[in-house]
C-alpha cells in the first residue's frame, strides 16, 4: 500500500448523482417487516431497499393514504 496516492486526474462517481440516502429509524409491525424480508428472499433485493421504493413509488404517484380508525365497542 502507497503512503500517498495521487487523485488529481480522478472523477466524480457518475452514480451519485441524487442525494444520499438517510439513516432513520422507524417502528414498524412483525407482520410488515416479515413480510418485505420474504420479499427479499424471493427478489434477491435487501428489504429496505424494498420498501424505500414502494415508498417512494408512493410518493410520485401521489399517493393518498385511505384509513379509518374502528368504532370503538361499547
Amino acid at each position: 500500500m502507497r503512503r500517498e496516492y495521487d487523485f488529481s486526474k480522478g472523477t466524480k462517481n457518475p452514480y451519485v448523482s441524487k442525494l444520499p440516502k438517510q439513516q432513520v429509524t422507524i417502528r414498524l409491525d412483525s407482520e410488515t417487516i416479515l413480510y418485505y424480508k420474504q420479499m427479499a428472499q424471493r427478489t434477491g433485493i435487501p428489504y429496505q431497499t424494498i420498501i424505500n421504493l414502494y415508498l417512494t413509488d408512493c410518493m410520485k404517484k401521489s399517493r393518498m393514504l385511505e384509513f379509518s380508525f374502528p368504532e370503538p365497542s361499547k
